[in-house]
């Protein structure tokens, strides 16, 4: 357990009733100096965790007038006092439908089930994360709110699904995550970004990024004039954002790549002033090399962080809306690249890709196939087509490599 190794840490960690009353309560904090329990309208003094019985673990057994969700942990670290909630008191988190039709390959909205969230539990804000690896002996989720340590915060394997869980009080907006996966033998893998998180790091960096939901999100609005009628003629306009038009940048001689809104100023009139009723955006979900186009995405669900958020993205395609102008989406669902952090063999095991590299390696690109054959790939895969059309207001979407896919 304290190196990260169990299935089901909720076993061991937690509060947990005692044979004969009252509870054991035991937390793995490894750089905490003191763990208090804080009781709600007790007038007693906060009773304080014993070290061990392991090292970087603290344990306390105690009666409770309250149930363990009611109080709070006091962590003492080495510069800092923190109050929370413990992580392993909070019961199962996904439903029971969720990860049946997800099984089913046939789950509409899987964004909204996978990957990290924000919500309230109990009257506590946290983010929940819920990662597929169905073939790993342990997953845990490491970030900026722990440190990066990968024996913190170890997750929950829900059976039978090979979904992984856990809610953590500390993660918020901001926190740049990613998942520390054990293969069936127990050994640690590189760790991992989410293929469900909806931002990412800008390259070179590979991390996964909690997103908060917005205050006041962006309304999508809808196609102005006759773009997508059938009874009419289409022209279209394919555009590479990042390189249509470079911004002056003071020490950058080559530019910078415009914003969503810089875009919205400059490119939606041009592309409308020139007679064509669709824009067609190259991939725009992320991907890890700058000077190309976008064709090996790493993070299907996250916009690329190029030209700022999910907000401008929506400002973007409301502009061309509002403008006449259909949007239409490069989506690349037939191939995804080898890098360490992605989606190759994601739990130690051919996961998302087929097994046999002569269905599952594509020689020309030096990429990987998604299994079509696994339901939970078409899931991803199907998911992600309606994410960008629900989330953003895309109008259509142009697959790329079909005649790969094909043949």
């Amino acid at each position: 357990m304290l190196q990260g190794c169990s299935a089901d840490p909720f076993a061991w960690l937690g509060a947990h009733r005692r044979p004969h009353g009252g509870w054991r309560w035991r937390v793995h904090l490894p750089a905490a100096t003191a763990v208090s329990l804080l009781v709600p309208g007790s007038a007693e003094p906060a009773p304080t965790f014993v070290p061990g019985p392991a090292p970087g673990t603290f344990t306390l057994d105690t009666e409770l007038p309250l149930e363990p969700l009611e109080c709070r942990l006091l962590v003492k670290w080495p510069q800092l006092e923190v109050q929370t909630a413990d992580p392993y008191t909070f019961g199962l988190l996904l439903a029971d439908d969720d990860l049946w039709l997800f099984g089913e390959g046939r789950h509409s909205h899987l964004w909204k089930v996978l990957g990290a969230h924000r919500l309230s539990l109990h009257g506590i804000a946290g983010t929940r994360f819920a990662v597929w690896a169905p073939n790993a002996s342990s997953v845990a989720v490491v970030g900026d709110f722990n440190v990066w340590d990968p024996i913190a915060h170890p997750m929950r394997a829900r059976v039978n699904s090979g979904v992984w869980e856990l809610f953590v009080p500390l993660a918020a907006p901001g926190d740049a995550y990613k998942f520390a996966i054990r293969d069936a033998h127990g050994q640690m893998l590189d760790w991992r970004a989410d293929p469900f998180a909806r931002r990412a790091e800008h390259p070179p960096r590979t991390g996964s990024v909690i997103v908060a939901e917005p205050d006041a999100p962006v309304a999508l609005r809808p196609l102005a004039g006759p773009a997508n009628r059938r009874d009419q003629p289409i022209s279209i306009y394919e555009v590479h954002p990042g390189s249509w038009r470079r911004m002056a940048a003071p020490g950058r001689p080559e530019g910078r790549m415009p914003t969503w809104d810089e875009l919205a100023a400059t490119l939606v009139p041009y592309v409308r002033d020139l007679g064509f009723t669709h824009l067609e955006l190259m991939p725009q979900a992320e991907y890890p090399f700058d000077g190309s186009w976008g064709y090996q995405p790493v993070s299907l669900y996250a916009p690329t962080a190029r030209h700022g958020d999910a907000q401008g993205l929506r400002r973007f395609i409301n502009a061309c809306h509002e403008a006449g102008l259909a949007v239409i989406l490069d989506w690349v669902s037939g191939h995804f690249p080898t890098d360490a952090h992605g989606l190759g063999r994601f739990d130690g095991s051919p996961l998302y890709e087929y097994a046999d590299p002569r269905e599952g390696f594509h020689q020309d690109w030096n990429t990987l196939i998604y299994n079509y054959r696994r339901p939970e790939v078409r899931n991803f895969l199907l998911a992600n087509a309606r994410y960008w059309v629900e989330e953003f207001g895309i109008d259509g979407l142009r697959v790329d490599a079909v005649s790969s896919m094909l043949f």
